[in-house]
């Protein structure tokens, strides 16, 4: 009974990949076989799929991207996501975690690594900020030390266009109660990526939230002009508002007001990244001696009555002047977390396909301040928040409807100014 809801979920979620004309589906649930055939990885354990002027690679570790390839404005391709060259580096180099996975079974931060559920209290495996009190971390990032990205997910389905990865969390690991069967389904069109991640609970009420934890420079890392992202210009036009964080960055309860031309708005009109990095109030705005953005903000679309996400407009908006390469970042997720890659240091090397070549005065490395994290997600540590009124949204168990993340970015090149006010343009 429990495999046959798990694959009626998992089939539900690929519909989309049966409506493409000459392309079936691949691989196996539980003891229920998917007809297809399968194209496997290439020489460096990735999948391969494309769209039309857009080509993906992703890997069974994490679920995750590892390249995506879109010709900027010269034709020149470029890879703008962060990653390595080959799959199994992923599991070796355990100092850049989250490059292009899923983080879970929840993602971001949780306070004091706890949570409540029906009067009983819940202790998950601490992974950041250590202290003398608590040498193995004050807190919970990203589902613990061997959260949902640092684990190998097994590919359920590949066509030419599309990849589903599928992974079963079992009762008590990182301390989370209850098994949680999990899928995502990664799909390439005309110059846009969509995916769609599907989280049941199948024994025990627990929390879940996902993201997709992608480092983007539009520029592929090739800018002749800067090594940074921080000329990237971003829009959030709902984001009026922010959680409010500590200096470790776990949210105080309070909601904040992005006031219009404050270091953190970005919703009055586009703004680059690096655009009040001069001013020292920036210090501290992502935590203790960190200046920039680690920031979740909040999406505020519901004042205009109901809306489909896919046609409201973007969410977000990133953009480089130097490719011309653009995203219009939709989704049906309520919050938005933004990173301004601080914590880079020059330690990852890019990948082959990225980066200025025959240069020898710049390293090829992703140096402070040289990528964009984007999250579409839910309310961070809403868990430990029940005034916000989200726990529908973060706590599932059995019987419950699926939790459910959605999200479409769409591509197109933009090589001036024009257009950058409003959606649809480009």
């Amino acid at each position: 009974m429990r495999n046959s809801i798990v694959l009626s979920a998992l089939l539900c979620a690929t519909a989309t990949l049966a409506q493409i004309p000459g392309e079936t589906l691949t691989g196996t649930v539980g003891n229920t076989s998917i007809a297809g055939s399968n194209a496997g990885p290439d020489k460096n354990g990735k999948y391969v799929i494309q769209g039309v002027g857009i080509r993906a690679n992703f890997i069974p570790y994490g679920a995750s991207i590892s390249n995506l390839f879109i010709n900027d404005t010269n034709g020149i391709e470029r890879d703008i996501v962060g990653g390595f060259d080959n799959a199994s580096y992923y599991g070796i180099d355990r100092q850049h975690p989250h490059f292009g996975g899923i983080p879970g079974r929840y993602a971001n931060r949780i306070k004091n690594s706890s949570f409540v559920i029906d009067g009983t209290t819940y202790h998950v495996l601490p992974n950041e900020n250590p202290t003398p009190e608590a040498p193995q971390g004050a807190d919970t990032l990203h589902g613990g030390p061997d959260g949902w990205d640092w684990r190998n997910w097994t590919v359920v389905a590949h066509t030419s266009s599309s990849i589903t990865f599928s992974l079963t969390d079992p009762d008590g690991d990182q301390g989370f109660p209850g098994e949680v069967v999990s899928y995502v389904t990664y799909s390439l069109g005309n110059m846009s990526w969509d995916f769609k991640m599907v989280a049941l609970a199948t024994t025990k009420k627990t929390p879940i939230m996902l993201s997709s934890h992608v480092y983007w420079n539009l520029d592929g890392f090739a800018n002749n002009e800067t090594a940074l992202a921080l000329n990237h210009s971003l829009w959030m036009p709902y984001a009026g508002q922010r959680v409010g964080t500590d200096n470790i960055l776990i949210p105080t309860g309070d909601i904040l007001s992005n006031q219009q031309y404050s270091l953190n708005d970005f919703w009055s009109s586009p703004k680059q990244i690096g655009a009040n990095f001069t001013n020292p109030d920036l210090l501290g705005n992502c935590g203790f001696n960190c200046t920039g953005y680690d920031t979740c903000y909040l999406t505020n679309r519901a004042q205009d009555g109901p809306y489909d996400w896919r046609e409201k407009g973007p969410v977000a908006r990133l953009r480089s002047a130097w490719s011309g390469i653009q995203v219009d970042v939709f989704t049906d997720q309520d919050a938005f977390q933004v990173y301004s890659c601080g914590g880079q240091n020059g330690s990852m090397a890019l990948k082959s396909t990225q980066g200025l070549f025959n240069v020898t005065d710049r390293p090829r490395t992703i140096p402070q301040y040289g990528c964009i994290v984007m999250e579409v997600e839910d309310w961070i540590d809403a868990i430990n928040q029940p005034e916000w009124g989200r726990s529908k949204k973060q706590i599932y168990g059995p019987g419950d409807d699926p939790y459910v993340l959605q999200a479409s970015y769409q591509f197109s090149l933009n090589s001036t100014a024009v257009g950058l006010n409003g959606p649809g343009s480009g």
